[in-house]
């Protein structure tokens, strides 16, 4: 760890792809800085890279050349046993498919990530149950994903995703599969409960009603960040 004062920091981070008709250049010198607390949203069109750069900083993928420093550790450079242990302990992750497990209760579900950990399991499962009636599921952690609602198994999702009280929480389209009002409802809970759990949300969209509502908006456009906060 260092005493730096950002939480995030992304330096010069590129990434390039090689194909048939030549090296296609996606991300060109991406520089992006975040602090606890704060909600940072990027929109551009489909295949500028915004997922790519997502999976980058979440060390789900590897850039071309760059850093990524987060909490002031540098993820990119660990092995692979030390990033998988960083994934699980630093980063959450909330996906436009919920990836629950179908044969899992809710409850089962959202306590996934905490098999590795080393917390007392009385604990966790307080935090569980505490998450989840937050996002009102309360009456639902005896049932499984099928009887659920899209809106209500995606609320199951962020839940996993901060039970491990990550520092980052990284949304990749966390609305895209879900109807306008149940869109609205999610986005509004992504918001609320990653400020009450004072982690940095980064989320990549293209729902433009969801972008409008973050304090922090760029967009990712000939593979740079451009701030378009208003």
């Amino acid at each position: 760890m260092n005493d730096q004062a950002d939480d995030l920091r992304v330096s010069g981070l590129t990434k390039q792809f090689a194909g048939a008709a030549g090296t296609l250049d996606v991300l060109t010198g991406v520089n992006l800085t975040m602090q606890r607390g704060d909600a940072v949203v990027i929109t551009g069109p489909s295949g500028s890279g915004k997922s790519t750069l997502l999976y980058i900083i979440g060390v789900l993928d590897e850039p071309t050349s760059g850093e990524v420093n987060v909490g002031g550790t540098m993820p990119l450079l660990l092995g692979a046993v030390e990033q998988a242990k960083f994934r699980n302990e630093t980063v959450g992750f909330v996906f436009q498919d919920h990836h629950l497990l179908p044969q899992c209760t809710v409850l089962e579900n959202v306590l996934i990530p905490t098999l590795a950990a080393a917390k007392p399991a009385s604990d966790i499962e307080d935090r569980a149950r505490t998450l989840l009636d937050r996002v009102g599921l309360k009456d639902r952690i005896t049932h499984r994903p099928g009887q659920l609602s899209g809106g209500e198994r995606q609320r199951v999702g962020i839940c996993r995703a901060l039970i491990n009280e990550p520092l980052l929480l990284l949304a990749d389209e966390p609305t895209g599969n879900l109807d306008q009002k149940t869109a609205e409802s999610v986005g509004t809970l992504l918001l609320e409960v990653a400020a009450e759990q004072n982690t940095m949300l980064l989320c990549v969209t293209h729902n433009l009603d969801l972008a409008a509502r973050f304090p922090r908006r760029y967009e990712l456009t000939d593979g740079k960040l451009a701030d378009v906060t208003e």
